[in-house]
This record gives structure tokens, sequence and C-alpha cells, in this order.
């Protein structure tokens, strides 16, 4: 297939970041994760079907939803009987209903980064794919990377690293730079919040360390999760010890997505937390300088 017709599932494309690399930037969201992460902040991106997402302070009670839902799961949004054909978003002109994630190509995709190419060049700035997880369309990730190179446009990932190196290898070479998380040290805790053992994660993370692409470490700041002293010096001890000590940020808690919780149905888990304060955080910066480290944080 022609590289500028692969199809991909984006969930968003957001303009003016500035945030998720260097410079200004167009992060693209690609729906689908291989965790499931207790506190994850984009929960729509993460179901295998394509969902209506319901903001009910858009909604104007026209009904137009109603009689478009071809098999009446719009009634109570019944995701059983949901087909994820969209035919509510299309039918909602105040933007009260949207699909999760919409089918592009990569031309299509393009077709949006490009609007920004000079913001690109004056800023330093470039795309970043983020998700979900973006490798976890790592077909797609590809071919939007080689077409954005072809036009002198850097592109940086977020990843969770839990994959195959051998298949994310390539790709993560031609990376401006690769912003991987590193949650939890240990492999029962990292069990209980994000659904899988982190082995592979940590072993990763010391290949990648390794390639000479520029690396760049998070870690959330998940109230009484991630934030707690025993792990982040853990944290801080394993990525010392790898080649280059590379940086590491710190992201404190973004309650921000709690809306999306409700638009998709779901419990949010975390509804309650709040962002670390600023003496907690002058705390766990004592903790980490003790430790030999200062990760920035934001």
């Amino acid at each position: 297939m022609e590289q500028s017709n692969v199809r991909g599932r984006i969930t968003d494309i957001q303009r003016f970041s500035l945030h998720d690399g260097h410079g200004i930037r167009t992060t693209v969201f690609l729906a689908g994760c291989n965790l499931r992460c207790a506190w994850c902040h984009n929960p729509e991106t993460i179901r295998q079907k394509n969902t209506p997402l319901f903001y009910a302070a858009k909604c104007i009670g026209c009904g137009a939803c109603y009689t478009a839902c071809p098999t009446g799961a719009r009634t109570d949004f019944d995701d059983a009987r949901c087909t994820g054909c969209g035919a509510c978003a299309a039918a909602c002109w105040p933007e009260a209903i949207r699909m999760s994630w919409r089918e592009m190509t990569v031309s299509e995709v393009m077709n949006e980064i490009r609007q920004d190419a000079l913001y690109y060049r004056r800023s330093g700035g470039g795309v970043t794919l983020s998700g979900g997880e973006a490798l976890c369309q790592l077909s797609f990730a590809a071919a939007l990377t080689g077409a954005c190179r072809a036009e002198g446009i850097p592109v940086a990932v977020e990843t969770n690293l839990h994959h195959d190196f051998d298949a994310i290898r390539p790709l993560l070479l031609q990376m401006e730079c690769v912003m991987a998380d590193i949650k939890l040290m240990d492999p029962l805790h990292h069990r209980q919040y994000t659904g899988a053992d982190n082995t592979v994660i940590l072993e990763n993370a010391r290949h990648l360390s390794e390639l000479g692409v520029p690396v760049l470490f998070r870690t959330p700041l998940i109230p009484g999760v991630t934030d707690t002293r025993e792990n982040l010096t853990a944290i801080a001890a394993f990525l010392a010890a790898l080649p280059g000590r590379p940086a590491w940020e710190l992201l404190n808690f973004n309650p921000l997505g709690g809306d999306k919780y409700t638009a998709v149905r779901a419990e949010n888990p975390f509804a309650d937390a709040r962002p670390l304060e600023a003496d907690r955080l002058d705390e766990i910066r004592a903790w980490l300088r003790g430790a030999g480290v200062t990760p920035r944080i934001r």
C-alpha cells in the first residue's frame, strides 16, 4: 500500500502544544493502548470499539441523535447495542456527541500538520506521536513519521515502552526525542495499577538509553501511588545506572481528564485526587536531591 494511504485511528490532533517536546508542536493522539493505567487521562483512547462520547453540558435536547441511531442504542447509551457507526455524532450539530476516534490516512493527517510548518521551523518544534500508546499502531506511526521527515519536520514520540524492542527499534531511531514512562518500580504494584508487569518496560529502558537517541524519562506523580519516597528513589537509582544518565521529568497529577470518564460512561478511580501541593513537591525534591538527582517537576 502507498504509505500516504496507510490508515490509522486518531483520537485528536492538538495544535500549538508546548509540553510534548521542543518548541511549538502538533501532537497526534493515536487510539489504542496495551496498558490499563488506573489514572489514565485519556480513557477514550483505550477502547477497541469506536465509542460515542457524550458531553451533557453541550446537549440542547433536540433529539436528532435518537432519530439517527439505527440500533436504538442512543436511548440510554447502551454500549452493548452500539455499533460505533457514528450516526449520532454526525447528527449532533452542537457537538455534544463525538466519536472516540476517527480513521484517517497519513495524507489526511499531513494536511493538518503542514498548516503549522512555519511555527515548527521558527521554534524548533515538530510533531509528537502520543495516545493512548502510539506504538500500538506501529505501521501507521512509521508511515506518518516517514512522511514528516520527508518534509523536514522532526518527530518525537511518547511511549510506555511495553513492546517487543526489536519491533519498535527502527522507528525509535528516527525520533528527535523519545519520551518514555517509568511509572512504578515494584512489579506487583505496576501490575496492580497498569494491568501488566514492568519487566519488559525496564529492559527496554536500558536498550533505549543505548540507542544514542535523545531520551526523556517521565514519571506521573499519582497521589498515594507513584509519589512515594520508596518508588521515586528506586526510579532515581534505576535511571542513574543507565548509560549517559538520561533526563528525568516528574509530571504533577492532572485532574483535567475527569470529564472524559463521564463522557465514556466509566468510573474514574482518581476522581477525588488533586495535584500535589508545593510543599509536597519540595519534599520530593529534597528526597531526590539526597539520592543525587534533580529531575524537573512540571
